[in-house]
């Protein structure tokens, strides 16, 4: 059965110098990220752009957002699977491509994680889980462009 999902997410331009957008240069890129009783996510967009550097840009969140959902599912797999992850880390890479006119697109993300297992004998079927995580993770299935995983599994 499938079952339709909400999210509801606030994105507040936050970065009105007293001009409005009246020239390119006269704004601030920054903006808040709210969901309702969660704290606030401060954003701009990327440097290269006119962004702040000390606040998330988009494109970072879209690589946050891919990795984490592979890494929920992963530990959900490997739960079901009698796996016992300790530690998890990812070193997620996104690639963007900015065309001529200003615009772009992303070009893959690849995802890097780190698991350590506390079972050695456990360590193929760990690593085949990322596959299935891969296949599973709802954000990856909803991007058009590549997400990859080049995993490293080690031993407690």
């Amino acid at each position: 059965m499938r079952e339709l999902k909400r999210y509801q997410v606030d994105v507040l331009w936050t970065g009105n110098s007293g001009s409005g957008t009246g020239s390119y240069r006269g704004y601030e890129r920054s903006h808040s990220v709210q969901v309702k009783g969660k704290p606030v996510i401060y954003g701009s967009s990327d440097p290269a752009f006119r962004g702040d550097a000390a606040k998330y840009n988009p494109e970072e969140l879209l690589v946050a957002s891919l990795s984490s959902c592979h890494m929920l599912w992963y530990l959900h797999l490997c739960a079901d699977a009698g796996i016992v992850v300790v530690e998890y880390i990812d070193h997620a890479i996104g690639t963007m491509i900015e065309t001529r006119d200003g615009s772009g697109y992303f070009q893959e993300v690849v995802l890097k994680p780190i698991v350590t297992v506390s079972n050695g004998g456990m360590v193929d079927l760990a690593g085949k889980l990322h596959d299935m995580a891969n296949e599973k993770c709802f954000i990856a299935n909803s991007v058009n462009f590549p997400v990859r995983h080049q995993a490293g599994i080690q031993v407690l």
